[in-house]
């Protein structure tokens, strides 16, 4: 038997091999005591995980003993309940076993054609996504990998758009094209737009950390026509605060200009009932993204991106060939015809199985679970003496600091919580000023865990 048959036949060896991962997989799915794990240097693996790829292989045991045993500890949970650090993840059970079945059943999610039912079950989640969000039913969208490609393929149909309005009215184009953002807006939008060979206008926020209309405003009248799009930011990443998103949509709509909203994170919150009006204005959205694998329980690596007008996407990034025409007049838009990805896993299934299986009420739940435990334990930093708040969290982003600390001691401390196993937190800086940064997400995430995490500080 030749090496390319066993690798694909179904023989003894290839059941042996199945079995021992749905084994390992099972086992790690259904940990109770999840373990947070430490990194390791290059130097150290390099030392301790020998090489394995080999002329004859060296078998799917010793294979996945030496990822249990000796590479996954050096990989951090960000299941873990005390995973505070960045934005983790916790997806939940059911997200991550369908994961599993996403990839058995060797599904290919770019084209209706060849996915038609993954791509419709993805669909009822983009569709419910976009009613939550207050959009028109007529709303269209797509799973990506993550926020950044999302961001991109958002301003890339902005900048098609602004293309194609200018040449219609008759007016020029302008030398060099140009993206509104906060300066407090996520770096991959910085990325899109140095992909994009296009500039950023960084806009200042309010003294709160919210980008209002009177801002964007300004800097319309400034640049003019140059503007391909503003984004606004759902939740920022380092406070998870929700700029002025009714402000700026009214600026937007009046200076007929591409809105595009950055929910990586946040956006998620606008499910919960009481959080709402907090997203008004959300509905005036051209484009918008959210990031199923942050707040949505889902497993890396996903971002919904949608489209208010989904003919403006198709134009934009549809891709033509020879080999491709038989994709063209599906009976509904092609998932690869909506972002710069043509070739595509089918990522908003476990999202899809999770909702499905659990209902929207417990997603809603789960995810007031981390804004009610933030302000909670916003409320306990400003009772203890020597900690102090940099500002009231919005959402499940709670920034402190502790006085009289310079940056080595943040970091100290840091290193000494992973050393503990009690959690993982890093610092962060605001204005300059080093401080510690506790973003909540999980819902394993406990008040007493949290509490025992502030009482290390001294």
């Amino acid at each position: 038997m030749n090496s390319a048959s066993r690798m694909h036949d179904v023989s003894p060896e290839s059941h042996a091999i199945v079995d021992h991962v749905l084994e390992y997989t099972r086992r790690r799915a259904l940990w109770e005591d999840i373990p947070l794990d430490t990194p390791a240097s290059p130097e150290e693996l390099a030392r301790i995980a020998p090489m394995s790829i080999t002329p004859q292989g060296i078998g799917a045991e010793q294979a996945l003993a030496l990822f249990g045993d000796v590479l996954a500890p050096t990989c951090l949970s960000t299941d873990h309940p005390g995973y505070l650090a960045f934005i983790p993840s916790a997806p939940s059970k059911a997200a991550t076993a369908f994961d599993l079945v996403v990839s058995a059943s060797s599904i290919y999610g770019g084209s209706w054609l060849e996915g038609a039912g993954a791509v419709h079950a993805e669909n009822e989640v983009l569709t419910w996504l976009a009613s939550e969000f207050g959009l028109p039913g007529t709303s269209c969208g797509v799973f990506v990998q993550g926020g950044t490609i999302g961001n991109l393929s958002a301003l890339v149909t902005a900048r098609d758009e602004a293309r194609r309005r200018l040449t219609e009215q008759g007016r020029p184009h302008p030398p060099r094209w140009a993206v509104v953002a906060s300066i407090e807006s996520h770096s991959s939008i910085a990325s899109a737009a140095s992909v994009m060979d296009i500039d950023v206008i960084d806009v200042h926020p309010d003294g709160d950390g919210r980008l209002r209309g009177h801002a964007v405003e300004d800097a319309l009248a400034t640049h003019g026509d140059a503007v391909l799009a503003v984004v606004a930011t759902a939740g920022t990443t380092n406070f998870g605060i929700i700029d002025d998103l009714e402000g700026i949509a009214d600026v937007t709509r009046r200076h007929g200009v591409w809105l595009h909203i950055d929910g990586a994170y946040g956006l998620a919150g606008a499910l919960v009932p009481q959080m709402r009006p907090a997203y008004t204005g959300i509905e005036h959205a051209d484009s918008l993204i959210v990031d199923p694998h942050k707040w949505l329980f889902a497993p890396f690596d996903a971002c919904a991106l949608i489209y208010r007008e989904p003919m403006a996407a198709l134009r934009a990034h549809t891709q033509h060939a020879a080999y491709l025409d038989t994709l063209a007049g599906s009976a509904a838009p092609n998932p690869s015809d909506l972002a710069v990805q043509l070739t595509r896993r089918a990522r908003g299934l476990p999202l899809w199985f999770s909702l499905a299986t659990y209902g929207t009420d417990e997603y809603r739940a789960a995810i007031a679970h981390g804004i009610d435990l933030a302000h909670r334990l916003a409320t306990e930093v400003e009772r203890r003496p020597g900690l102090s708040l940099v500002r009231r969290p919005q959402l499940s982003v709670v920034v402190l600091r502790r006085d009289g600390w310079a940056q080595h001691d943040y970091e100290a401390w840091c290193d000494h919580l992973l050393a503990s196993q009690k959690a993982f937190v890093v610092p962060s800086s605001h204005e300059g000023e080093p401080v510690l940064r506790l973003a909540i997400i999980n819902p394993l995430t406990t008040f007493e865990l949290l509490c025992e995490v502030l009482d290390t500080l001294g």
